[in-house]
């Protein structure tokens, strides 16, 4: 083989190899692609894996078919009783139609980002006029946002989007209002307490009263019964000394003379001025 015949089959080569490179795409897993012809769209069926198409007459556009979010700016919507709130949300979203993407929004994520957020804003600004601030705060956020994804499904759908999830993150009084309302609610909550303090002191003034009074009645009668006691007890030992002294009168005041002598001689420090023939001292004197 001479000079000649490799100088032509070299170049040959390189043209097969490069009709043969320019013949073939390939599609990823997470891809969407559309063929064109001379501009015009032909086909978006596309399997992920080796696809074969017509040099220079076709060409091939990919496009990411993965979820993507769309992180929308705090907005502001009105209520139904025409006060504002700060809400913050999101969307998850992919491309559905591929073809209808592209005619639609250029197959622009960007541009697709801009139209679902205004969808959303104008779905959100409705759904907000119809609820009040209590409602919108006991609510169930998941629950709103199924309603938001609901109604945009199918309005998304129209642009080739295929809209997964709309979530609700944030749902914010203004801070002007917040402050006002912050301020109601501690004048409220001030107020409850005040009351639940002023029928707790006058529980307590109840129960003290209450407390007293059976203290006093419990007092009395362990008094009264005590006394009765007493009494009994007077009386016994009045009839157990009148008894004794009936029995040995002698014994009974001999008895009494010496509990007399004991109590009166207990301490050493006192001084009696007595007759040495008093009454007192007759047991001393007494020589039988």
């Amino acid at each position: 083989m001479n000079n000649k015949t490799l100088s032509l089959i070299i170049p040959a080569s390189l043209t097969v190899l490069l009709a043969g490179y320019l013949s073939v795409f390939y599609v990823e897993q997470h891809q969407k692609a559309i063929l064109f012809r001379l501009g015009k769209m032909v086909s978006t069926e596309f399997a992920p894996g080796l696809h074969i198409k017509t040099p220079i007459i076709n060409n091939v556009r990919t496009f990411d078919a993965r979820v993507l979010t769309l992180d929308t700016k705090s907005e502001r919507f009105l209520t139904s009783e025409k006060k504002n709130v700060i809400v913050d949300s999101f969307a998850k979203w992919r491309i559905g139609d591929v073809g209808l993407f592209y005619t639609t929004v250029g197959g622009d994520e960007y541009q697709a980002n801009l139209r679902l957020d205004q969808i959303m804003k104008d779905a959100m600004r409705g759904e907000f006029g119809l609820r009040t601030i209590k409602q919108l705060i006991t609510e169930d956020r998941s629950e709103l946002g199924q309603t938001l994804l609901d109604k945009l499904a199918p309005v998304a759908g129209k642009f080739g989007i295929e809209l997964i999830d709309i979530r609700i993150k944030r749902i914010d009084l203004p801070p002007e209002v917040s402050s006002s309302v912050f301020q109601r609610m501690r004048a409220e909550r001030e107020r409850v307490a005040r009351e639940f303090r002023s029928q707790g002191a006058e529980s307590a003034e109840l129960i003290s009263a209450e407390a007293d009074k059976q203290r006093q009645i419990l007092l009395a009668n362990a008094q009264r019964e005590a006394e009765n006691r007493r009494g009994r007890a007077d009386a016994e030992s009045a009839e157990i000394y009148a008894a004794s002294y009936g029995k040995n009168p002698e014994f009974y005041a001999f008895y009494r003379s010496l509990q007399a002598y004991q109590t009166a001689f207990e301490k050493t420090d006192d001084t009696l001025v007595l007759k040495p023939d008093s009454d007192f001292f007759r047991y001393f004197n007494n020589e039988k």
